[in-house]
């Protein structure tokens, strides 16, 4: 054999020696395909005129378009935030707003449908004071429905996630928690098939209204 060709064979063992490494170190039922790059688009969520309801917060800085925001507020005053324009908006109708400045805010239960961009209000905004929604809790927070995931593994999905169709994410009781605008399930499949079942739960800030 020749040096180059030794070198080469070398090189090549020292390859396969490391993906084995790799593949010995994977989690069981946590294993994280590689096909899903950072920052990669969800798929499309299908188009629906339901009434929707989502709970945040309304602001509306000078004559710019209201805005929905269903993610993270920034504690500053006024608050500072951002999210998807209301069409139809009406500050009249809205109890309990503030203004500081050339910015208008309060947070409320907003009625409306989705086009995937913009939110078209429906019906009178109700002020989250005063909202009770009927619900209950997901069984998978309750640490005896824990996932099977580790903080490693979680972490780095949640890495592969982050891209503008995200409005918080974390990891919490053996998952990674992802909130998203809306989805009808078509996000949460996608989610699916790339890391597994019980691995990603994806929340929907827009919920059916009734």
């Amino acid at each position: 054999m020749s040096p180059r060709s030794f070198v080469f064979a070398a090189f090549a063992a020292t390859g396969l020696l490391t993906l084995a490494a790799c593949a010995g170190d994977a989690v069981p039922g946590a294993e994280v395909p590689r096909t899903l790059p950072p920052y990669a688009a969800f798929p499309q969520t299908t188009l629906t005129s339901d009434e929707l309801v989502g709970q945040g917060t309304v602001l509306q800085q000078g004559d710019a378009e209201p805005q929905l925001c269903l993610g993270p507020i920034m504690e500053s005053f006024p608050p500072q935030c951002s999210g998807p324009t209301i069409l139809g908006w009406d500050w009249s109708l809205a109890q309990y707003s503030e203004t500081a400045g050339s910015v208008t805010w309060g947070t409320y239960a907003v009625f409306g449908t989705w086009d995937d961009t913009a939110f078209t209000q429906t019906q009178p905004p109700i002020p989250l004071s005063l909202y009770s929604p009927i619900g209950s809790p997901d069984p998978r927070q309750d640490p005896e429905n824990a996932g099977a995931s580790d903080e490693a593994t979680l972490t780095e999905i949640q890495a592969a996630l982050n891209q503008p169709q995200v409005l918080s994410s974390e990891t919490r009781n053996g998952y990674l928690w992802v909130s998203v605008p809306y989805d009808d399930g078509t996000i949460q499949t996608y989610v699916d098939e790339q890391y597994g079942q019980d691995v990603v739960i994806v929340q929907s800030a827009l919920l059916p209204a009734n």
